[in-house]
């Protein structure tokens, strides 16, 4: 995985290896083999995992949607290896979970022992029930077939490659997450990756589970279509699925494939739902939640928490749940916001940082920020390899919430960054302008034509006013569809409004 700015805080997977593999029976083949954990432990990751997932993406605020994939996920986990009348019994009684974040990436993924996620992004991209199936038995195929506690075991056995999630490891190279002390407010998860047999058999058993409820499983292969399509996007927060999920045209030629396959085993294969899933998907919000934050004109603004602040020209905002950071372009300066819930106030949370073994304070005091009540300090470290950080905190006491910055740089370049810190701490300010305190997000309506014509004369002739980089191409790849493509009347597509 390339160590970008877009990529600064992987997603994925694994916190302690264990000293001793675990010999357990596959769900899959029944066959004893080695693992990295065993099953107990595989859940209990996942439980833990799962409670820093939700909070640095939050879940879709929609309870009919998450019931609705949360229904379809356990239709699949019904005929899934987990509950079989063959199946090694510390398998059975597994509870598994299906959850919708709040994050407009286009992905999918699992954590260990029964915990599954999509992105309102990655529904936004599919166009039926169907292909919703294949992706949650794709899913579940990695839990089940426990892929993730496999790579686990291969890297104890020598290949241990650790990629660090944590902010100052990917974007300083240096290990941040006990430098920061955020690991609490962050998925600072590991990320293994999956073999190209791994993805395989998920594809082979995500075609299985949902040809067994007679799904048109083959539905699969346009969604794969449509991300051999998708260019990676920038400053995303979660891996893409073309990152964690390779070759996808290779996918899109053997899931019919292995659908013909279940067909002819028996499995008549009748069920699209395409009419249920477009109405449950009409309203979603696409793209960016301008209510949770935003970018314009040099300004952070987040309408809902009424703040706003400034950043360098040519610095780049990555906007998450749990924190917000301002990088520069060199990569070699770091601002983090976080929202710190814990402190009594702003001395109090800036005095939780310095209080970490291996800082050392040079300075505090009290100031004030905008007439807001503030607490500043600077303070040093040394990472293991010798390298000297230099840090300027300052926290904030406003509208009964603390707002703290770390920001740091190496020790040498302290002196060229000091002034930049400066402007984005000093420059948070209560926000006012009423435009921005009631915009609203964009969202998806669903609807059937009631003319033909090409995909490029349904969309509304203000879209690009409406969404900051989207393209008339973004949104025919979101409807699986060519953008000169004739369209007949009766069609289901999906306009952003």
């Amino acid at each position: 995985m390339k160590s970008t700015i877009s990529r600064f805080c992987l997603l994925l997977l694994i916190g302690l290896f264990v000293s001793a593999c675990s010999i357990q029976r596959s769900a899959i083949s029944g066959d004893k083999r080695a693992y990295g954990y065993s099953w107990e432990q595989e859940k209990q990751i996942g439980q833990e995992a799962d409670q820093q997932i939700q909070l640095q993406y939050g879940l879709y605020n929609d309870d009919e949607l998450q019931a609705y994939v949360d229904k379809i996920g356990q239709e699949m986990l019904a005929v899934s290896h987990i509950n079989r009348e063959d199946t090694p019994s510390l398998y059975a009684g597994t509870d598994f979970y299906f959850r919708v974040l709040d994050n407009q990436v286009v992905n999918a993924f699992a954590l260990p022992g029964g915990y599954i996620y999509v992105t309102r992004g990655l529904l936004a991209h599919l166009d039926n029930e169907a292909q919703l199936a294949v992706v949650l038995g794709h899913e579940i195929g990695h839990v089940v077939a426990r892929h993730a506690s496999q790579r686990a075991f291969e890297q104890q056995m020598g290949q241990i490659a650790l990629i660090g999630g944590a902010i100052g490891g990917e974007l300083l190279g240096l290990p941040g997450g006990d430098i920061l002390g955020i690991g609490s407010q962050a998925a600072q998860l590991l990320f293994l990756s999956y073999s190209r047999d791994d993805e395989r058999e998920s594809d082979r058993l995500g075609v299985e589970y949902a040809s067994m409820q007679h799904y048109k499983a083959a539905e699969g292969a346009q969604f794969f279509v449509s991300l051999e399509r998708m260019s990676e996007q920038a400053g995303q927060s979660l891996p893409n699925w073309q990152s964690t999920h390779p070759d996808p045209a290779e996918r899109a030629s053997s899931i019919p494939v292995l659908a013909d396959e279940w067909r002819a085993k028996g499995y008549e294969q009748t069920i699209d739902n395409q009419d249920q899933y477009m109405e449950r998907l009409s309203n979603l919000i696409y793209g960016e939640n301008p209510r949770e934050g935003f970018t314009r004109n040099g300004n952070f603004y987040h309408p809902d928490l009424k703040f706003h602040f400034p950043f360098p020209s040519g610095w780049q905002v990555i906007n998450q749940r749990s924190l917000v950071a301002v990088v520069n372009r060199d990569q070699d300066a770091v601002t983090v916001m976080t929202l710190d819930g814990q402190s009594a106030n702003a001395e109090a949370s800036v005095n939780e940082f310095l209080n970490q073994e291996g800082i050392n304070t040079e300075g505090k005091g009290r100031t004030q920020s905008n007439g807001l009540p503030a607490y500043r300090a600077e303070a040093t470290a040394q990472t293991e390899d010798g390298t000297q950080l230099k840090f300027y905190l300052y926290a904030i006491e406003y509208g009964g919430n603390i707002y703290r910055f770390l920001n740091y740089t190496t020790a040498d370049k302290y002196g060229t960054y000091a002034s930049r810190f400066d402007e984005i701490t000093g420059g948070f300010r209560q926000l006012t302008d009423s435009g921005i305190l009631n915009i609203q997000p964009v969202r998806l309506q669903t609807v059937k034509t009631t003319r033909s014509g090409t995909f490029r004369s349904f969309l509304p002739a203000n879209f690009e006013s409406l969404i900051i980089n989207v393209s008339a191409e973004d949104l025919a790849i979101m409807n699986q569809v060519e953008l000169d493509e004739q369209i007949s009347a009766g069609t289901w597509i999906k306009i952003p409004r």
